[in-house]
């Protein structure tokens, strides 16, 4: 069989695959200045062991809910609300020991973000709010502490990773100093999630 007499089939073959090839490429549509992100973010934490709860609590899981706000010349601002849990450094003992800690926080952010037309986009953030923070006690009670709520300030990096379209990974690491009842508590975290962006 003559080597030539499939080479017209397959030539016709492969230009039809093309388009569906082309089509097949995941579409990235970026950001632009005005356009609102919601993220959710899943993350692991720990206290360092200065500060009142830094002494009897150690680390745990945390969960974030970000809306971000794309500005002009590269800048965000943001409103989050997150949740960070700490398992004590000592097992309970008895029904009345602590358990855990968990600091309730809301605030606002600002994020400077680089490479805004790449698929990958760093930032640094800084942010300040409200924070409530609760201890559990084994049989399930919850006590919170005298003075009611305290604030905090956090500083951060982090990086978008869009996947498709409007939707991107959202890698962060935050350090956050609550301030409670007069001592400063040092909260690490590390987390990530997602992000969309809604189109306009």
């Amino acid at each position: 069989m003559h080597p030539f007499r499939w080479s017209a089939p397959l030539v016709v073959a492969l230009v039809a695959l093309l388009p569906m090839a082309a089509r097949a490429e995941t579409v990235i549509v970026l950001p632009r200045p005005g356009q609102i992100g919601v993220g959710l973010q899943g993350g692991y934490g720990t206290l360092l062991s200065s500060g009142d709860f830094g002494s009897t609590f150690g680390s745990g899981a945390s969960l974030a809910v970000r809306i971000r706000y794309r500005m002009r010349y590269e800048r965000a601002f943001g409103i989050s609300f997150e949740s960070h849990s700490f398992d004590a450094r000592q097992p309970a003992d008895s029904a009345f020991a602590v358990s855990s800690a968990t600091f309730l926080l809301s605030g606002v952010e600002m994020y400077q973000i680089f490479q805004t037309r790449e698929k990958v986009q760093p930032m640094i953030s800084v942010g300040a709010g409200l924070a409530q923070v609760h201890t559990t006690l084994r049989d399930g009670e919850t006590a919170y502490p005298l003075g009611g709520d305290g604030l905090y300030l956090s500083a951060g990096l982090g990086a978008e990773r869009f996947v498709y379209r409007s939707l991107a990974l959202d890698f962060s690491t935050r350090y956050l100093a609550v301030f409670q009842n007069g001592s400063v508590n040092h909260d690490v975290q590390a987390s990530a999630g997602v992000i969309f962006y809604a189109s306009y």
